[in-house]
């Protein structure tokens, strides 16, 4: 077994070890950057993903009417996370660290690496709970030009031009086993050499071990991410408040997202709190072109869909599509059933349904215009389309009766025709007014007055069904929706320089974390619930914060 030396060995190639990695490259540092998988996976679940970033107070929002602040933003992060422990001191710390970055010089930093913004602000998680409760209070959600690989490749460029110059020495299919320990200090890693492998990006690799190595390190930082992809972590860490676990859950990351970094970090020592936050999808549907195993996609919903329980019940307020995910999520499992439905019409998937996903949005990531524009034209984008069509989750018709007809023989409770009928109808008369009693029409309506929504999100307000009772805009569509695995909240506690803490609370010397495996700064920044857009700025501020204190 050789032994190699470096300054600092960074364990982990996602989004927090690239970041991490470029600031020491700037730096002049020497580093070994490991990953368990093969170099297509660079950039690990960053890449997946649809970009999201949360600014406050950014140009793109003034320019849509939209009045955001420091203050409004922190105000909304402390009502979602809900601080309520004694191991939260440091969280709330990088709570307040990371909304002052988010509306400081988050966007000017990242624009200054080349990052590009779509123009179009979402507002996700709008919460419901007044104004100290769950939500964004006001549209945060910046999309970025090229969405996940856009924003990986700001930071691979630099951790590439590391390689080109050998200050960085990358080593895929290097899975850590141990952190050597000496005298107290984090020294270095152990573990196994993984047989090389050419499997695409997310397909699951094998485990056959070919060798073993061990990297000697001033220091060791711990990017690995969290356990989305474990599901025997997901049901072992399910926090009791919310009820049974699940029996079933689609996966909304790769298998490789397992955890294992976690487990070794606290054998070494380090203090790990709040295993029992996470954070889960309720609007999962089934991929038709599976990349991993028991693979989910999320819809990005707009609020113009009914929200059915598997008995077909509505769900009650404020759950509406977009409002409030982990409130769903602890509904919906209280219902003593896995899965919901949405009920719509081909005029709100046009304009409603988007596709959480670098891959399922090719005119954003490819940052194609003439794609772009089709969105605007009739008809579905293609993805959206090509799940309506594929997808064993989709079911269309033009009667509620045909509809049910086929959702009773994709789910597991016989549905009454007549009685979702019935609902259905009870909602349209709610649509003769631009007011309702029925908060889930009613904001929609509130919806539409933000510039946004109404020009690019939201479809205008309708009756599903005619006075014949057939479909009044394009045919009928139910979705059975999953809930789908996807981060961890909680994990190694750090201090603001990423620095691992023992259980006592004080640093341990030569030990770093950032990303998920850290709860995104602090041991869970997110508190209980996220605003949504904080994933991916997570990775980035504890990866910058990281890179930042190993530079010194």
């Amino acid at each position: 077994m050789g032994i190699r030396e470096c300054d600092v060995v960074v364990v982990g190639a996602g989004l927090a070890g690239l970041v991490a990695t470029a600031e020491l490259v700037e730096a002049g540092k020497r580093v070994i950057l490991l990953d368990q998988e093969n170099e297509a996976n660079l950039g690990g679940q960053a890449f997946w993903s649809f970009g999201g970033l949360f600014l406050v107070d950014s140009p793109e929002q003034r320019r849509l009417g939209v009045k955001d602040s420091y203050e409004l933003a922190l105000q909304d992060w402390m009502g979602s996370a809900g601080f309520d422990r004694p191991e939260d001191a440091w969280p709330r710390q990088w709570a307040e660290a990371y909304v002052a970055f988010a509306a400081g010089e988050k966007r000017s930093w990242l624009r200054e690496r080349g990052w590009k913004i779509f123009p179009v602000v979402g507002w996700a998680e709008r919460g419901g709970y007044g104004p100290t409760g769950h939500g964004n209070s006001v549209p945060r959600f910046h999309l970025t030009w090229g969405t996940g690989p856009g924003l990986v490749e700001i930071f691979e460029r630099i951790v590439r031009d590391g390689i080109d110059r050998g200050s960085v020495i990358p080593a895929f299919r290097h899975r850590v086993d141990e952190v050597v320990v000496t005298d107290g200090v984090a020294t270095g890693v152990r573990g196994a050499v993984l047989e090389p492998t050419d499997v695409a990006r997310g397909v699951t690799s094998s485990r056959t071990v070919v060798g073993d190595f061990e990297i000697r390190a001033g220091a060791v930082l711990v990017t690995s991410g969290g356990i989305g992809g474990n599901w025997d972590l997901v049901q072992k860490n399910w926090p009791k408040r919310m009820g049974r676990t699940p029996s079933h859950m689609l996966s909304g990351v790769p298998a490789h997202v397992d955890g294992r970094m976690l487990e070794i970090s606290r054998a070494a020592g380090g203090n790990i709190i709040n295993e029992d936050r996470m954070w889960h999808y309720t609007e999962g549907i089934t991929n038709w072109d599976s990349v991993w195993p028991n693979h989910g996609i999320r819809i990005l919903p707009g609020p113009s869909s009914l929200w059915l329980d598997a008995s077909g019940q509505q769900l009650p307020a404020p759950l509406f599509p977009g409002f409030d995910t982990l409130g769903t999520l602890e509904h919906i499992v209280s219902t003593g059933h896995d899965y919901t439905w949405f009920l719509l019409d081909q005029k709100i998937i046009e304009k409603e349904f988007g596709l959480s996903g670098q891959e399922q949005n090719p005119d954003l990531t490819g940052r194609d215009l003439r794609k772009l524009l089709e969105r605007v034209r009739p008809g579905a984008p293609g993805p959206v389309e090509a799940f309506k069509q594929k997808g064993v989750d989709f079911v269309v018709a033009d009667t509620v009766a045909e509809l049910v007809a086929g959702m009773n023989k994709i789910g597991d409770v016989t549905l009454d025709a007549a009685d979702v009928e019935k609902l259905v109808v009870a909602r349209d008369r709610e649509m003769d007014n631009d007011f309702s009693k029925d908060l889930s029409v009613s904001s929609i309506h509130a919806a539409r007055h933000y510039r946004g929504d109404r020009l690019a999100r939201i479809a205008v307000p309708h009756k599903l069904l005619d006075e014949t009772g057939r479909a009044a805009a394009g045919p009928l569509i139910a979705v059975k929706l999953h809930l789908l695995t996807r981060k961890s909240l909680g994990g190694l506690q750090t201090d603001l320089n990423s620095r691992v803490l023992r259980a006592d609370g004080t640093p341990f010397p030569g030990l770093y974390a950032a990303g998920e495996v850290a709860g995104f700064g602090g041991g869970g920044v997110h508190g209980y619930r996220s605003l949504e857009g904080t994933f991916l700025g997570g990775c980035i501020f504890s990866g910058r914060a990281a890179g930042r204190a190993l530079r010194r």
